[in-house]
């Protein structure tokens, strides 16, 4: 029997997605879980897999067509079968703006104050051609570099344009050439002033859909902050022997123990590992940890499913491969839906302490800062020790201030004591 595939819905706020292209066309064989289309969302370009085996009878939808979440985008079914064809799919071209977005001059943004204000040249963007295949990424970087697609050569999957591409047009190029006034001073070396025009800029999909998340989080959830420094001495002292026994490519890192613990400890405080939905409170039966992925232009969060239920190594493992095709601009459905709770960790900038903002519909995010030598008084004697602080960022409307202190308190038990998290 024929099955339609639609347009998936990847977080609780996506409404439409691009359809960037057909992996499969009309007529081939694909089997059940094989990658049918790419689409784009505000997030990164996902890959949709079918849900059926058979033969691709209809496609519905074309390359650079915004379409709704739940419309039918495609149909699979036997070669033989009669199919009924849906109603068309309520389409329009994307504008795509994040990809051909001309860097306007302050002069351009803004109307001149003086009618004998000599006129400012704009930087133009070469005009870029719709069919062109590229990454997110690989777009982002000839946006940014002013460099036209169409005369990329792609080496990617069917001539996709990727970053490697892009870098290599700018590598074979002459430099741009850069205004710059040298003035003459006292001392030995003269001062370069540099003189640039202020630019406006259109943000990517990605970076609108953060702002836009982010403002309505700060705006409509109460947040509070509960802050804790906890010992790390045992933590890093576990974390490197058991590291000895491992591969380089699959060694565990101070986060994954974080992940870990804080996925054991919202077994013992459901109420915050839950959802508010209207005036209830949903608490989640699985903990579906939430990780944040610095990527081009913004940040994505992949989610580890059932991060209590499994051990270290593959909770590791897991988040590389997904944080790795989040960072190439191609996730998977499954990597970026589904969190219950989430953890941003910026202790490999070397970040002391922050507190970050809730993802909706979570009730709480960790902020995890790094693991540091300092100096402790422990029986009145000054002495050196690991310490690391973390910050809970909790909606008020789900919680209080004790509660939050509580799970604080108690995730020292696993950090502290993180034998606890490998029996």
């Amino acid at each position: 029997m024929a099955e339609n595939i639609s347009m998936p819905k990847l977080g609780f706020d996506m409404r439409e997605g691009v359809l960037v292209r057909w992996v499969k066309n009309e007529g081939e064989q694909i089997n059940k879980g094989d990658v049918l289309a790419e689409i784009e969302t505000d997030k990164a370009t996902v890959e949709v897999e079918s849900s059926a085996s058979g033969v691709v009878r209809k496609l519905l939808a074309n390359s650079g067509d915004v379409v709704p979440v739940g419309a039918v985008i495609a149909i699979v079914g036997s070669a033989e079968e009669k199919i009924e064809e849906p109603k068309a799919v309520s389409t329009q071209p994307s504008a795509k703006t994040e990809e051909k977005p001309p860097a306007l001059s302050k002069a351009e943004g803004a109307p001149q104050t003086s009618p004998k204000a000599a006129p400012v040249t704009p930087t133009v963007v070469a005009p870029q051609v719709g069919a062109v295949k590229a990454s997110p990424l690989a777009k982002k970087v000839a946006r940014d570099n002013k460099v036209d697609l169409s005369r990329v050569q792609g080496t990617g999957p069917g001539g996709r344009i990727v970053r490697k591409d892009i870098e290599a047009a700018l590598s074979s190029s002459q430099p741009s050439t850069v205004s710059a006034q040298r003035v003459s001073v006292v001392g030995p070396s003269p001062a370069v002033i540099v003189s640039r025009e202020d630019e406006l800029i259109a943000p990517t999909k990605l970076r609108q859909a953060i702002a836009r998340r982010m403002t309505e989080s700060k705006q409509t959830v109460p947040h509070f902050y509960v802050t804790h420094e906890y010992k790390m001495e045992a933590l890093l002292d576990l974390r490197k022997q058991v590291n000895a026994y491992l591969p380089d490519d699959q060694k565990i890192s101070v986060n994954d123990f974080v992940l870990k613990a804080v996925a054991l400890n919202l077994r013992e405080f459901p109420n915050l590992n839950s959802a508010l939905q209207g005036d209830k409170v949903l608490r989640h039966g699985s903990v579906n940890i939430g990780v944040a992925v610095a990527v081009e232009g913004g940040l994505l969060t992949v989610v580890c499913k059932d991060t209590d239920q499994k051990p270290l190594r593959q909770i590791s493992m897991e988040v590389k491969t997904m944080a790795a095709r989040a960072r190439s601009g191609k996730v998977h459905p499954d990597d970026i839906e589904g969190s219950t709770f989430s953890v941003s960790n910026l202790g490999m900038f070397d970040v002391e302490n922050f507190a970050a903002i809730i993802n909706p519909p979570e009730a709480g995010i960790l902020a995890v800062g790094s693991a540091r030598e300092v100096a402790v008084v422990e029986n009145g004697a000054v002495k050196a020790g690991w310490r690391m602080k973390a910050t809970i960022s909790v909606d008020h409307r789900v919680s209080d201030g004790a509660e939050g202190a509580r799970f604080m308190q108690a995730l020292a038990s696993f950090l502290e004591n993180p034998i606890r998290m490998l029996v």
